[in-house]
This record gives C-alpha cells, sequence and structure tokens, in this order.
C-alpha cells in the first residue's frame, strides 16, 4: 500500500471528465486510483443516471449512489450547464491546469459546444483529448445509438458466448463498456502521456467500445480469419466444448472445473472417482466430451459445495468454488491482495469499496462527491470572487 499520494506515479496529472455513466467515469477512477486529479464536469440539469442506482451510501447532503461514491472516487465535482454562454470561458480557464480531456458524448456533441479537440487545442496546444462512444468518430454507425449489449453482439463476440440450448446469454458485468471503453481509454491516454514527455505535442484519442470488442476476439478470432470456421456456442474448447464448465452442487451452489492439461484433469478425474474416464480426456469427439461431462456432472452433484470445497483445497487442479460477491469480499486471498478498501464520505462515514487491480494502491479514498461539490472551490481557483460565483450561480450557469 502507498503511503502518500503524492508518490503515486499519476500524481501531476489533471484531467477534465465530461462523461457519465460507466465506461468513461470507470477509466477516469483507475487514473485517479493511480494519483491523477480528476475533476468531473457534470451537467446540474441532466443528472448522471448513475446516481440512481440503489442502493445509496452517506448522509445528508453527501447521499449518493454506491455505484457513483465508488465509480467517481477521488475525484472533483463541479456543475456546469455547457450551453450556457459563459460555460466555454470556464472551461477554456481550466484548460491552463488539465491538459487531458475525457468525454462521452456522441459524435459532434461537442463541437456544437465549441468545446472539441480542435477548439481546445487552440487553447491548449499538449492537450490529450479522449473520446469514448460506441461506435467512434468514423464510419457509417458513428451517429447510432447503443449498449454493451449492442457491441458484442455486432463484433461477433455474443455469437458464441453462451449454450447450444439457449444461445447467446448475458455476462454478469459489461464486458464492452469496461474491457473497451475504460481500460483501452487508460491505455491509449498513458501512452500519448509518454509520446507527450517526449514530442511536447497532445493528441486525439477515438475510443470505440465496438471496435475493442471486436478486437477482444484475439484467439477466435485468429482462427476464424485463418480459415477455421466461425467459433460456435458450447462447441470451443473454452465454452462448453469439454468438460471446462460449471457444474451444480448437490445445494444448488456451483463449482468452476478448469482442469485443460492432462495433468490437471488426471488429478480432477482422480479426485472425483473417475479414474477409469481418463482416456477420454485427449479425446475431442463431441460425444465422448459430453458424456465425460455428464460422468462429473453426476458425481457434483452428489455432494454439496463445502464438500468439493474440502476435497479440492490441498489439491492443484484448477477447480474453485463459485462465490458471491459478498463471498469474494471476504475471501483471505483477496484481504491479502488488499483488493477491499474503504472511503471516506462525508465528515465522518466511511464506506468499503473494491479496489481497483492496479498495484499502485493509495493510502486512502474519498468516495464519489454530489453534483457540483466542489464548484465554488475550483472556480475561487481560477480567481473568480463570490460575487462572480454568485452571479453564475443565478444565472443557472453552475450548480
Amino acid at each position: 500500500m502507498i503511503g502518500s499520494d503524492m508518490t503515486l506515479p499519476l500524481s501531476g496529472l489533471k484531467i477534465l471528465d465530461f462523461s457519465t455513466l460507466l465506461p468513461g467515469p470507470y477509466a477516469t477512477q483507475l487514473l485517479a486510483d493511480m494519483g491523477a486529479e480528476v475533476l468531473r464536469v457534470e451537467s446540474p440539469t441532466r443528472p448522471d443516471l448513475l446516481k440512481m442506482m440503489p442502493p445509496f451510501v452517506g448522509k445528508g447532503k453527501d447521499k449518493v449512489s454506491a455505484a457513483h461514491a465508488s465509480i467517481n472516487r477521488n475525484k472533483q465535482s463541479i456543475a456546469i450547464d455547457l450551453k450556457h454562454a459563459s460555460a466555454k470561458s470556464i472551461i477554456e480557464k481550466l484548460l491552463a491546469d488539465y491538459d487531458i480531456v475525457v468525454e462521452q458524448f456522441r459524435p459532434g456533441v461537442m463541437a456544437r459546444l465549441g468545446l472539441d479537440y480542435e477548439a481546445l487545442k487552440a487553447i491548449q496546444p499538449s492537450l490529450i483529448y479522449c473520446s469514448i462512444t460506441g461506435y467512434g468518430q468514423s464510419g457509417p454507425y458513428r451517429d447510432r445509438a447503443g449498449h454493451d449489449i449492442n457491441y458484442l453482439a455486432l463484433s461477433g463476440l455474443a455469437s458464441y458466448s453462451g449454450r447450444v440450448e439457449t444461445g447467446p446469454v448475458l455476462s454478469g458485468t459489461q464486458i464492452a463498456d469496461i474491457a473497451g471503453g475504460s481500460h483501452h481509454a487508460v491505455m491509449a491516454i498513458l501512452a500519448a502521456v509518454i509520446q507527450r514527455q517526449g514530442t511536447g505535442e497532445g493528441q486525439y484519442l477515438d475510443i470505440s467500445m465496438s471496435d475493442a470488442a471486436l478486437a477482444l476476439n484475439t484467439m477466435f478470432g485468429a482462427g476464424a480469419l485463418a480459415g477455421g470456421g466461425d467459433p460456435q456456442c458450447g462447441k470451443e474448447m473454452l465454452n462448453g466444448g469439454l468438460f471446462y464448465d460449471y457444474y451444480r452442487t448437490a445445494d444448488d451452489r456451483y463449482l468452476s472445473i478448469g482442469s485443460l492439461e492432462p495433468n490437471f484433469a488426471g488429478g480432477l478425474l482422480m479426485a472425483l472417482g473417475l479414474r477409469d474416464r481418463l482416456p477420454q480426456i485427449a479425446d475431442a469427439r463431441p460425444e465422448v466430451q459430453q458424456a465425460l461431462r455428464q460422468d462429473i456432472a453426476g458425481v457434483i452433484a452428489a455432494q454439496p459445495l463445502s464438500h468439493w470445497e474440502q476435497v479440492f483445497a490441498p489439491l492443484d487442479v484448477c477447480v474453485e468454488p463459485v462465490l458471491s460477491l459478498g463471498e469474494a469480499a471476504e475471501h483471505p486471498h483477496f484481504q491479502e491482495r488488499e483488493m477491499l478498501a474503504t472511503a471516506r464520505i462525508g465528515e465522518e462515514e466511511e464506506i468499503r469499496q473494491i479496489h481497483s487491480a492496479l498495484p499502485f494502491k493509495r493510502a486512502s479514498h474519498q468516495a464519489g462527491a454530489p453534483l457540483g461539490a466542489h464548484s465554488d472551490q475550483v472556480l475561487k481557483t481560477l480567481g473568480l470572487s463570490e460575487d462572480q460565483i454568485a452571479e453564475l450561480r443565478d444565472s443557472k450557469c453552475i450548480k
């Protein structure tokens, strides 16, 4: 655990975050966790829907959605109506310090507001400007609406993520939003920062969640493009074609079995009392693998999860219980890995949150702030007087 935020690797990096919901805010959460100073620029009239997601934490003026408190931790918030005549001048003043912009509007929106890359680059030549959208800034789908499920569908990922009986299934988290939008944005921004250190020049970054989802087909996509055919639901090595799968226990819990390699598979079958099935491990015929799966399922279904946890705990065969989120948070491995954090909310309260998986962990966190919590503070650093701030508030420019 890093003791001081000043020792975090991105200390000194300052980011204006115009994004909402999940992809952009999670990207800037990762950057903030690593020490970047992130200022959220939020609409005072159009609420971020993430803030409406229960449950809620905090009290009084500090009460916020738990999801918002986590995804927007370690950030400040200023509420500005970007359509107001005075808004552009405030953003231009902020660019003197904040030389990285993250936005998540549809293509063309920031240009209509006079806040697109070309307009802001004229004020801050070293600006790094990252736009996160569903389909990117070009192509026939650039203006099309979409969500995570649509990007996974269009990219081909959904076509082989499911069961033969059901077809595509929904994932537990937003794959294209996070692995596509958030993680690719962070990588691109940090790469641009490194390049700027050498050239002094910023650049525009076009992050498409559907592009990123297509790129996630890295292994099966290689085979398909090499003439191996399209991967199918429940027919491939890692999606149900072999015994690599989840198995229901007697108490309606689940066990994950990933014992693909011969040494792991052998240990698995020995532990299950299925030594005579060992020859079936290397037989890739679908009917053989289906029979092996049924044998494994039958044995596992006869005992509760606690029994199998005891059986497999001392064995190195790639078998683990399927935990609930609550159980995962209390697991000794994640506890020792410091994957659980506490964040301050308000004056006295603290809440639990999940750390990022990055090795640079803050010693302390501040939960995501309510709308416009730092408006006055930020505007004062720009040299505005209390009377000027009050005038902006009266004119509905800020909140």
